[in-house]
């Protein structure tokens, strides 16, 4: 028998009249040139009311892709809002890549019109000359300039539309929303989020053990809005009706805490760079932070001596979350238990530490190389496979079904889970380093020298060895101090031998002026794993490495 309840479609105009009717006061601050820039929740809906109407004037309908090349402020946001909510396809294009990259991301999506921030509008224009499919360009004035020629301004368009009088619902199984990842082999991939995988993964952020978003938060996005919807930050915002805090492209560490102590923010999220670049300044300013509650961290692990410094200094435990852009991206988050009350502060951050729990929604399994799935012991190890409601069953154009095997996701994550369902990722299956037969954790080598006080980055990578098919080399870059570089390779391996095998220790250690990054702020190995290439059969070879 079937159930007798009503069945409305789960979409973002349904989630967006839910924002207008109970949050209509909340508020959305831009940073700008000459201070910030408020808006209310009803204003910021009216404008992408309008914003979708001169986009239907432009011939945008739907199934349409409308491109952002745009910072964190409320024209991109309303562009979130209007673009889906009119039936077309939101693609937030990544500005940090190359524009042979993103040409082809742009041809591929078949982008038709673009929304731009005049700021960068040079690096747009490098793209703009090697495509064909876009036919309109709207420009977001955030930076002095005249209005470039063949262009279209953004406030111009809202000021002489008249705005729809309200969103059509749209099935929630329709395209809502791309984004690209180049976390693959091969070209960058397409992943095409539904209304109602986006949705339900607004639910999930709301939760408890979740993201805890609610009313009275308010939400510093550091995370760009074009790495995986901004990890869902701006639609969970507007489900819980929290106020948002925009950084636009003032992204330096002394812009981002003066927004955090002037505009009373209680939650931020960011990748651990960011943290670690923000931490001086916060520090300066720690009396002036008292609101801040929650720090949520993705992309890759945070160093273990600046969540304690965080801990120590602000009183906050940096939250750990584990995702990638085909899972939404949020598919784990890491918070206590009610087992783990009675724990001491060093057991707790162990457990803490690790990328934590899968929520409701959210399957997950771990599986060998053999094909086998491996148990939840906290020893055993696989590559992690998830499924959910809000995970990706196909790339766009490529269905790749190696990579989608019996309706999982395969992850390139290898990671243990423990008896309580735990995960600690333990490397990418691209970057776990292989030596006589064994498997090595660069993840777990580059927290151990991170916990260094001397050590400002650590990259592990493995390197093609003679004997050993492959053995780890230690990037490291050093902690700035007065008295000049003091630190040694040999120092660094004495760090290390109490806490790993012996066949663990780095066969080397180089230090480096900096590790490279990829364009959403995570280690970049393969840039080290080439220039290092020839290391160790250099060495071998009695040459000089």
């Amino acid at each position: 028998m079937k159930g007798l309840m009503q069945e409305l479609p789960l979409n973002i105009p349904m989630l967006v009249r839910h924002a207008a009717r109970m949050h209509p006061r909340k508020s959305v601050t831009t940073k700008t040139a000459d201070g910030v820039r408020v808006t209310c929740y009803a204003e910021l809906l009216e404008r992408a009311r309008r914003l979708a109407a001169a986009l239907r004037a432009l011939g945008v309908g739907p199934d349409d892709r409308v491109a952002t090349f745009c910072w964190n402020h409320q024209a991109h946001l309303e562009a979130y809002i209007a673009v889906p909510c009119m039936g077309s396809i939101l693609h937030t294009l990544n500005i940090r890549l190359f524009d042979s990259d993103l040409a082809y991301i742009v041809e591929h999506a078949g982008d038709s019109v673009v929304i731009v921030d005049k700021s960068l509008l040079p690096a747009w224009q490098k793209v703009a000359a090697r495509v064909a499919c876009v036919r309109q360009t709207i420009v977001v004035d955030d930076a002095p300039g005249p209005q470039p020629a063949g262009t279209l301004d953004y406030e111009t368009l809202l000021a002489q539309a008249v705005p729809l009088p309200e969103f059509p619902d749209v099935p929630e199984d329709q395209a809502a929303a791309m984004c690209y990842t180049s976390g693959t082999t091969g070209p960058p991939k397409g992943v095409v989020y539904s209304h109602r995988s986006n949705v339900l993964h607004c639910y999930a952020a709301l939760m408890a053990d979740g993201i805890g978003l609610c009313e009275t938060d308010v939400v510093l996005p550091i995370v760009p809005m074009f790495h995986a919807n901004a990890w869902g930050l701006p639609y969970a915002c507007l489900m819980a009706g929290a106020d948002l805090v925009m950084p636009g492209r003032y992204m330096t560490p002394d812009a981002l805490t003066g927004l955090l102590a002037e505009r009373g923010v209680t939650f931020a999220a960011g990748v651990p760079t960011i943290w670690q670049a923000m931490l001086p300044p916060m520090t300066a300013a720690r009396d002036r932070l008292g609101r801040l509650r929650a720090i949520l961290c993705g992309g890759a692990a945070i160093p273990p001596a600046v969540q304690r410094a965080y801990q120590r200094t602000f009183g906050v435990r940096i939250t750990h979350a584990w995702g990638m852009t085909e899972t939404s991206p949020i598919a784990s988050i890491s918070v206590p238990l009610a087992a783990h009350a009675s724990l001491e502060l060093e057991a707790l951050d162990h457990v803490l530490t690790s990328q934590g729990r899968v929520p409701p929604g959210v399957e997950v399994r771990i599986v060998r190389e053999d094909g086998s799935e491996a148990p939840w012991d906290g020893e055993s190890f696989g590559e992690i496979e998830v499924r959910g409601n809000w995970i990706a069953a196909s790339y766009y154009k490529e269905p790749a079904p190696e990579k989608f095997p019996d309706g999982w996701l395969r992850t390139g994550d290898v990671a243990t889970i423990d008896a309580d369902g735990y995960i600690r990722i333990v490397d990418r299956t691209k970057d776990v380093i292989k030596s006589g037969g064994e498997w090595i954790s660069s993840v777990k080598l580059e927290g151990l020298l991170m916990g260094h006080p001397d050590v400002a980055e650590a990259a592990v990578v493995g390197i093609a060895h003679p004997r050993w098919d492959e053995r780890p080399l230690a990037c490291v870059v050093r902690r700035k101090t007065e008295a000049g570089p003091s630190l040694t390779g040999d120092d660094l391996i004495e760090h290390l031998r109490p806490h790993v095998a012996r066949f663990w220790l780095p066969d080397d250690v180089v230090f480096i002026d900096e590790v490279p990054k990829t364009s959403v702020g995570k280690f970049d190995k393969k840039v080290l794993r080439q220039r290092f290439q020839d290391y160790f059969s250099q060495r071998a070879a009695g040459g000089e490495p």
